[in-house]
């Protein structure tokens, strides 16, 4: 599967074993994700998916198969690509990067008290210290 773009088109198994030997020249076994189609095009809209699959004859001629199946059938549809790994197993990638640098001052420590707070000359806030004026002025009286 590696090397070409499209999609692998998983079955239920009542599904292939249904289909029987018609099916069975188009699957694909392969010990990591199972058996499935691979196809270059895939068109789901309707009662049936209709598969492309590009392929070689015998006698060397390229062929183009359009496989339909109906979707009743179909798992799962994996779109796969040729750069990277596909599959549910364990993969290998390339080594982590490294640890990225710290940007900017370190941050303080948390014992450290707020910055956020505005200093006021008082040990108190103002606001909470005495009512602002004009607050009394508004309130009807009882």
């Amino acid at each position: 599967m590696t090397g070409r773009d499209g999609y692998a088109v998983f079955f239920f198994p009542q599904a292939l074993e249904a289909l029987g030997d018609a099916i069975k020249p188009y699957i694909q076994e392969s010990p990591v994700v199972g058996p499935h189609v691979a196809c270059d095009e895939i068109d789901t809209g309707g009662a049936l998916i209709e598969m492309t699959l590009k392929g070689r004859m015998p006698t060397g001629e390229d062929v183009s198969l359009e496989l339909m199946v109906p979707t009743s059938m179909v798992r799962m549809i994996v779109s796969r690509q040729s750069d990277g790994a596909f599959g549910f197993g364990p993969r290998s990638y390339e080594a982590p990067p490294a640890a990225l640098p710290a940007i900017g001052p370190p941050a303080p420590a948390a014992e450290a008290p707020p910055r956020a707070v505005p200093a006021s000359g008082a040990s108190e806030s103002p606001g909470v210290a005495a009512a602002a004026a004009g607050d009394a002025g508004g309130k009807p009286s009882p």
